[in-house]
């Protein structure tokens, strides 16, 4: 996809600052030689404090969630590293470009009208908009998505917003905004509950297995540079786990199932 070089070799300049975000988020290109491309950059001086993660760790958490990405051979996160810019060490990441999609043509996540959910889609949940019209939300019924819900299952992943599925239009499906992931504690909220108690393809649990393997080991090792070590073996406990049952998991009944907003 990218030449790993440009990334972290390149000279980072910003373009500007992503309002929208809670953190402080800029979108800036990274140069080197003949060779430029867009990135995402989140200084860890820009990070606003949570009072369940530790202070100054979001940035280490999106590249840790890269690098199980990775380790399972998904590519579900875009190339990531953690380096120096014009703000200090950060979050750098390719930036991923969506395809627009044809008039009428629903996104991979998306609300539509209550009993209409199309064909290679699945229901999550009815609710009212705000003109208070019944509808559904829904996501798309296929592999990547399938890959994108175990890897937040396995990461934790607390903030899977419709917002945070990027399509670029040629088959493959990206996930972004990985900071508040990794938690000790049960804290997975996200839009793909489409399959949950569904069983897990098997070639997607051989993955999480060779996985599992790998963090007793030295991808252990690696992450525990990014995150704690009761952490890493709450990892370690969520991979048994989806080993063990097969199936998507459940949302669990002490914390919120849907990131707020949804999108």
């Amino acid at each position: 996809m990218i030449d790993q070089d440009l990334l972290t070799q390149g000279e980072l300049s910003l373009h500007g600052r992503l309002v929208a975000a809670s953190n402080g988020t800029f979108q800036g290109s990274v140069s080197l030689e003949d060779r430029t491309a867009t990135v995402v950059y989140k200084p860890v001086q820009g990070e606003r404090p949570l009072w369940d993660f530790p202070d100054g760790t979001l940035a280490q958490r999106e590249y840790a969630a890269y690098v199980v990405s990775e380790a399972l051979g998904w590519s579900v996160v875009p190339p990531t590293l953690l380096r120096d810019g014009p703000l200090g060490e950060g979050m750098v990441q390719l930036w991923i470009d969506e395809v627009e999609l044809p008039a009428g043509e629903t996104e991979l996540v998306d609300i539509v009208p209550q009993g209409r959910v199309p064909k290679g889609w699945v229901g999550v949940f009815d609710a009212l908009d705000g003109r208070h019209n019944p509808v559904t939300l829904v996501h798309a019924d296929n592999l990547a998505l399938q890959r994108m819900a175990v890897f937040d299952a396995v990461v934790n992943n607390a903030d899977r917003k419709g917002g945070h599925v990027l399509n670029p239009g040629d088959g493959r499906v990206f996930g972004v905004d990985h900071g508040v992931t990794f938690n000790a504690d049960d804290k997975l909220r996200t839009v793909l509950w489409g399959w949950a108690g569904d069983p897990i393809p098997a070639e997607l649990l051989d993955d999480v297995r060779t996985l599992a393997d790998r963090l007793a080991g030295g991808l252990g090792q690696e992450l525990c540079e990014l995150i704690t070590a009761v952490e890493l073996t709450a990892t370690r406990e969520r991979c048994a786990a989806l080993l063990k049952t097969g199936i998507y998991p459940y949302p669990s009944e002490d914390w919120p199932a849907i990131p707020w907003p949804a999108f």
